[in-house]
C-alpha cells in the first residue's frame, strides 16, 4: 500500500488535544500549502484560509462556536491551532471547494504526525458581529467571504481513536 493511501486509511478525528503542544511553524506552513492545492471549481481558487495560532483569538472563536452550538465546553477539544476555511460568498461551489480544502488540510496534517478534526459553525461565526470583526482584523472583507469549516490542529492526548466499521452498503456497482 502506498503512503498516500495509508494516510487516507489511518487518519482519524481527534477529540482530546494537548492545548500546550503546538505544531511547528514549518508543519503549519506545509499543511496550509496543501490546502492551497485542493481541487476547486473551474480553477478559480475562490477559497481562503485564516490560520489562528494566537491563543486569545483562538479562545474567542471557540467561545463563539460554543455559543452557536449551545454549550460552554470547548468545541475545538483544546486544539491550539485553528485554520478557518472560507469561500467566496455567493460562489455556487463554495461548500464543495471549501470541503476539498478541509480534506487536504486534514490529510496533510496526518502525514506530518499532526492530529486534526473538522469543526462546523464557521458560517454562523462569520455572520456575527464578533466574527466579522475577527475577519477584518485579518484583512478579510466579511461581506465577500463565507465560513465553511475549521480544521483544528494539534497533538492528541491518549491513543489514536479506533475507526468505526464501514457500513456494508457503502459502495454500489453497476458492471
Amino acid at each position: 500500500m502506498n503512503e498516500t493511501i495509508q494516510n487516507i486509511l489511518t487518519r482519524r478525528s481527534v477529540r482530546n488535544f494537548d492545548p500546550e503542544r503546538l505544531p511547528s511553524e514549518e508543519q503549519i506552513q506545509q499543511i496550509v500549502e496543501c490546502g492551497k492545492y485542493a481541487a476547486n471549481g473551474m480553477g478559480y481558487q475562490h477559497t481562503k484560509m485564516l490560520v489562528v495560532t494566537n491563543r486569545e483569538v483562538r479562545d474567542r472563536i471557540s467561545r463563539m462556536n460554543a455559543e452557536i452550538l449551545g454549550t460552554t465546553s470547548d468545541p475545538f477539544y483544546g486544539a491550539p491551532v485553528i485554520i478557518m476555511v472560507l469561500a467566496k460568498a455567493g460562489w455556487r461551489n463554495r461548500v464543495y471547494d471549501g470541503s476539498l480544502v478541509m480534506g487536504n488540510l486534514m490529510l496533510a496534517a496526518h502525514s506530518l504526525g499532526v492530529d486534526s478534526i473538522w469543526i462546523h459553525r464557521a458560517k454562523e461565526e462569520c455572520e456575527s458581529a464578533e466574527g466579522r470583526e475577527i475577519l477584518e482584523l485579518a484583512g478579510i472583507n466579511p461581506d465577500e467571504w463565507e465560513g465553511i469549516g475549521h480544521c483544528a490542529l494539534g497533538f492528541r492526548r491518549g491513543e489514536v481513536p479506533e475507526p468505526k466499521p464501514r457500513k456494508a452498503d457503502f459502495v454500489h456497482w453497476i458492471r
